[in-house]
């Protein structure tokens, strides 16, 4: 018994060595892979692979809003389909949606499940009101052939693991030269634009509605997520770094400080 505790003790030291001498290269491929999927789901859902697709949409759901509206799209006519009330110079969602019956069948389906019918008030492209069955029905709906397929994760979820990932090739190349970057500068670089826009976003849709109904265009969504995925990778990686070489110098006090 008592050797089999010894044995599992080891295993235990020996994975958690591995973890930490290879930290980097694990968080970058986890990286890779979490940013690298949302482009695969809009592709499989183009081969018609409409199963596989919605897999990939379901697992991401719990972490991202999936607007339609503020997604990326490919094998459309846009990249992007801004609400009306970005006044981006796109063609709206509005408009697409109006002619898209893929879209208008989750309408009624959403409205259905909430209103217990298929006519609550507005129309299913009038999304100033922002109702549950808009909303919902904007998460689920993937796209048509006019649209083009959304990506799994919106435009600036996607922008902030896409810097992440950058973030992390800079830092395994430079990775001993880089110290984590001052905490007020994270602040007003990294979470102040973000910050400042998700807020103002939320703040002008019911319940609050303290000013109109405020919606960012594209570049801007990539901008301030693309800045605050960069920032993150700036500020933790270095301290990433420090807490596994501790951990290596806890389990192997002999372990040569070395770049892996």
């Amino acid at each position: 018994m008592i050797q089999r505790i010894k044995s599992a003790g080891r295993k235990t030291r020996e994975l958690l060595l591995i973890g930490a001498r290879h930290w980097l290269r694990i968080v970058l491929l986890m990286l890779f892979v979490y940013s690298g999927l949302p482009w695969v789901a809009p592709s499989l859902a183009k081969l018609g692979l409409l199963e596989t697709a919605d897999l990939i949409y379901t697992l991401y759901s719990p972490f991202c809003h999936q607007f339609a509206f503020r997604s990326p799209f490919v094998f459309g006519e846009q990249a992007f389909y801004p609400r009306g009330a970005a006044d981006s110079g796109y063609i709206t969602f509005e408009e697409f949606a109006e002619t898209s019956e893929a879209f208008q069948a989750q309408f009624r389906h959403w409205s259905a499940v909430y209103y217990g019918n298929t006519s609550p008030s507005g129309r299913a492209t009038d999304l100033q009101e922002f109702t549950v069955a808009q909303q919902i029905a904007a998460r689920h709906f993937i796209g048509d052939e006019t649209f083009g397929y959304k990506t799994s994760l919106c435009a600036r979820d996607l922008a902030i693991y896409t810097m992440l990932f950058v973030g992390a090739l800079i830092y395994s190349r430079y990775r001993w030269r880089i110290r984590p970057m001052p905490l007020w500068l994270y602040v007003f670089v990294g979470l102040g634009p973000v910050g400042l826009d998700g807020l103002s976003q939320l703040l002008s849709y019911p319940p609050f509605e303290f000013w109109p109904v405020r919606e960012t265009i594209p570049a801007f969504r990539i901008i301030t997520g693309g800045l605050f995925g960069l920032m993150s990778a700036w500020l933790g990686f270095p301290h990433i770094e420090r807490s596994m070489q501790d951990l290596i110098d806890s389990l192997e006090p002999d372990a040569a400080e070395t770049p892996n």
